[in-house]
């Protein structure tokens, strides 16, 4: 890494702690809520022909009514690869062939499974927070090795200041994070 202005390191903590966000969002969208969603699906893993394609790429997945997903493989040769695809993602569904298309009923969700989705959606929120916390260590190191570097000319007071705004680049994105989490888990326990 050639860092070497603060800014520099700023700007680069900060794209890595937007990036656990993003991540975040997106898994958070794969967890089932009461409702349809086609997002629920998307990235599901189908082995076809051999590789592992994302269900999103193989079909159109659409949500004719509030339970229900309905797949139409662009391929009728992939319908049964998709069923099995998602029988073994592990989300607790049921796919439906009916002709050249798959439906699945989404069941309501019981206490006990909301409370699994809830615990799901916290355990991915620490993991971004993880994330976070390790881009946070990554730019300290870089703060004090430009402090110790003689040809950047930084001052220990503009390293302790670039440490303070890392750390408040942290508790900024750990909020959001938060925020995130309960987002979701308000939508999960929503009856």
């Amino acid at each position: 890494m050639t860092t070497t202005t603060p800014d520099a390191i700023l700007n680069e903590a900060e794209a890595s702690m937007k990036k656990a966000i993003e991540y975040l969002g997106s898994e958070l969208r794969g967890i089932r809520t009461g409702r349809a969603s086609t997002a629920l699906v998307e990235y599901v893993k189908v082995d076809y022909y051999g590789s592992p394609t994302d269900l999103n790429q193989l079909a159109a997945i659409s949500t004719p009514e509030a339970n229900q997903l309905l797949i139409k493989p662009f391929d009728a040769g992939s319908v049964n690869a998709i069923k099995q695809g998602i029988e073994n993602a592990g989300l607790g569904l049921n796919p439906q062939v009916e002709a050249k298309q798959i439906r699945i009923t989404i069941p309501p969700l019981d206490a006990e499974r909301r409370k699994q989705l809830v615990s799901q959606a916290k355990k991915h929120g620490e993991e971004q927070k993880v994330v976070l916390r390790n881009a946070r260590r990554d730019a300290n190191k870089h703060a004090e090795a430009l402090g110790k570097d003689s040809d950047a000319h930084i001052s220990e007071d503009e390293v302790s200041t670039l440490k303070d705004e890392i750390q408040e680049l942290l508790k900024k994105y750990e909020t959001e994070i938060d925020g995130m989490v309960k987002k979701k888990s308000d939508e999960i326990t929503e009856v």
